[in-house]
């Protein structure tokens, strides 16, 4: 059960030397990705004279937030896991994939794979006890290829993410000589409870989407290495889906952001109520579902 695996970890690990590598891994990958998405609906503002949201402006929107989300994480990936949002970092807490205060879970796929060896139940721990001391006993050589889960924080993530996000908004009021960064707002016609249920689908379609391609140990080969793009597709799908009706955050640290910027925190509680939600339950479900002790993959000839 993922619930039996959730831990807070301990006070001194938050302020190990990665700890620290990886939440500036966060705050760089997250002001790049908020940089190049409000600043696309700044640039817009611009073009149109404040005008109002069009259909060509929608797509800009998709696009700009797919590619840089793309970029945001590829570029972390090796170095924090590319969280680039609070509701990711809680959806993998929740699946009992890091602690509150860091996880330490490197997984390293070796040329036979560890599929091959049989290893007890219990919670994650042991098992990967386990899975160090038959490495250390057969000697085994990681293959080319390093696949891991590094150690993930996730207080430090999440001040590091918010942080990114609120300096990229200020260099962008900077850059654009005082232009408005305009904080997540719910269209008209549309309730604070649409909104709200809006949210959570298209995170919990985000988080699922990053634990099928990112955190699931089986997301090897071609399916790890597109875990940027669907990522970022899903993103800009999503934006598509939702962006006319609440504008489509899905990430509390891009809508924190532009809202102290502008001090506008108008419905805000929906931007970070709905993810958090949404991303819980994508990681609970996956876990509880496809993450489950008894579970064994068919071989690829039965598919």
């Amino acid at each position: 059960m993922p619930f039996r695996e959730i831990a807070v970890g301990r006070p001194e690990e938050a302020t190990h030397p990665d700890a620290l590598k990886a939440a500036l891994a966060e705050f760089f990958s997250t002001l790049i990705f908020v940089f190049a998405g409000e600043g696309s609906g700044m640039a817009f503002s611009k073009l149109t004279n404040d005008g109002s949201t069009t259909p060509a402006g929608l797509v800009a929107a998709a696009l700009a937030h797919a590619f840089s989300l793309f970029v945001a994480v590829s570029v972390a990936v090796n170095i924090s896991g590319g969280h680039v949002n609070p509701a990711v970092t809680f959806g993998a807490f929740i699946g009992g994939n890091i602690t509150l205060l860091r996880a330490v879970a490197a997984l390293r796929i070796f040329p036979n794979g560890f599929d091959s060896f049989n290893f007890e139940g219990g919670d994650r721990e042991r098992r990967e006890r386990q899975r160090i001391a038959v490495v250390s006993e057969q000697k085994l050589t990681p293959s080319p290829w390093l696949w891991r889960r590094p150690c993930l924080r996730g207080i430090l993530y999440w001040i590091a993410q918010l942080f990114g996000s609120t300096v990229a908004c200020l260099l962008l009021k900077f850059a654009t000589w005082g232009l408005t960064t305009s904080a997540f707002s719910v269209s008209s016609g549309v309730s604070v409870w649409n909104a709200f249920v809006l949210e959570i689908v298209m995170t919990f379609g985000l988080v699922y989407t990053v634990y099928v391609t990112a955190i699931d140990s089986r997301s090897k080969g071609n399916v790890g290495i597109i875990a940027p793009i669907a990522i970022g597709f899903i993103v800009g799908a999503n934006i598509l889906a939702g962006g006319a009706f609440d504008g489509a955050s899905m990430n509390p640290a891009v809508s924190f952001g532009p809202a102290l910027v502008s001090w506008d925190w108008t419905n805000h509680w929906i931007y970070w109520a709905g993810p958090l939600i949404g991303g819980g339950i994508a990681g609970l479900i996956y876990e509880l579902i496809f993450i489950s002790h008894t579970h064994v993959p068919l071989a690829s000839s039965e598919f």
